[in-house]
C-alpha cells in the first residue's frame, strides 16, 4: 500500500493505492473518507489496482478548504491525466458519485466503467436537512459504522460540510449526463433516506445503456450495509462483457 498527495494550484487530493491490475478509483461522499470502503477494498484489490481518494477538506486532506463538486471533478481528472490512468473503473458514493459523473464527462477517454452508488446530482432540498440526515442514514445499516460517520464529519468540520451540502444541492449533473460514454452501473439502497431511489431511477433513465440495481434492506451507505452483495455486483460488472448491460433489478 502506498500513499501520496496530488497538488495543483494550491488544491490537494490524498491518494492511497493498493493491489495490482486495471485501475479502480474510489471517491467517497459528503463527510466521508477512504475508511468508508473498508468492507470493499479486500475484494477489489484482489483483481485491480485500487486508488482510494480523499477529497480536499476530508480525511487526510482535511486541513484543506473543501472545493465545489465541479472543482473537485476537475482536480480528479487532472490527477488521472498526471497518472496517465486508462480504462478506469470509477466508483463514487453520494457526493462522490456526483463528482464521478462530472469526471466521466470531462475525461471520457479515461473512464471505461462508471459506478454510481446512491449518487447526488439531481437533488433539490435544503442544505441543513442534508447535513442532519447523515447520521440517520448511517443508522439504517451497521450501527457500529455510525462512529466512523461521526468521526469523519468532525474531522471535516461544519464549514466544509456546509459548503459542500449547499454546493451539491445547487449543482445539477444534467449538462454532464449526455457526455457520459462509460458503461454505467447504478447501485442504490432500498432504504436510502438521504438520496431517494427516485434519483437513481432518474439517472438510470438519463444515462444511455445504464443498469440500476436496488439492494433490499440497505440504506444510503449500501457498500457498508450489504458489502457482500455490493462487492458481487461491482465485480460482476467489472468483469462482464460490454454488451451485457442495461435494465433495472431489485436484489
Amino acid at each position: 500500500m502506498s500513499s501520496s498527495t496530488f497538488k495543483q494550484d494550491g488544491r490537494s487530493l490524498h491518494v492511497t493505492a493498493s493491489g495490482k491490475g486495471p485501475p479502480t478509483v474510489l471517491i467517497h461522499g459528503l463527510s466521508g473518507s477512504r475508511g468508508w470502503w473498508r468492507y470493499n477494498l479486500p475484494a477489489l484489490r484482489a483483481q485491480s489496482r485500487v486508488y482510494s481518494l480523499e477529497l480536499s477538506g476530508y480525511g487526510h486532506a482535511r486541513r484543506q478548504r473543501s472545493l465545489s463538486v465541479r472543482d473537485m471533478a476537475a482536480l480528479v481528472a487532472a490527477w488521472m491525466d498526471a497518472e496517465d490512468l486508462r480504462n478506469v473503473t470509477l466508483v463514487g458514493h453520494s457526493m462522490g458519485g456526483h463528482i464521478s459523473m462530472h469526471v466521466a464527462a470531462l475525461a471520457p477517454d479515461r473512464v471505461r466503467n462508471l459506478v454510481l452508488v446512491c449518487a447526488s446530482g439531481l437533488l433539490r432540498s435544503q442544505a441543513y436537512r442534508t447535513a442532519l440526515h447523515l447520521p440517520r442514514a448511517a443508522l439504517i445499516g451497521r450501527k457500529r459504522f455510525l462512529t466512523r460517520v461521526l468521526t469523519d464529519a468532525v474531522r471535516a468540520g461544519p464549514l466544509n460540510l456546509w459548503r459542500n451540502a449547499v454546493d451539491l444541492l445547487n449543482d445539477s449533473v444534467q449538462d454532464s449526463l449526455p457526455l457520459i460514454r462509460a458503461r454505467t452501473l447504478i447501485i442504490w439502497g432500498e432504504r436510502d433516506v438521504l438520496v431517494p431511489l427516485t434519483v437513481g431511477e432518474l439517472l438510470h433513465g438519463a444515462i444511455a445503456g445504464s443498469r440500476l440495481e436496488v439492494v433490499e434492506r440497505a440504506g444510503h451507505i449500501v457498500m457498508v450495509d450489504a458489502p457482500q452483495r455490493f462487492n458481487g455486483l461491482l465485480l460482476d460488472f467489472m468483469n462482464e462483457r460490454p454488451d451485457a448491460q442495461a435494465g433495472s433489478r431489485h436484489e
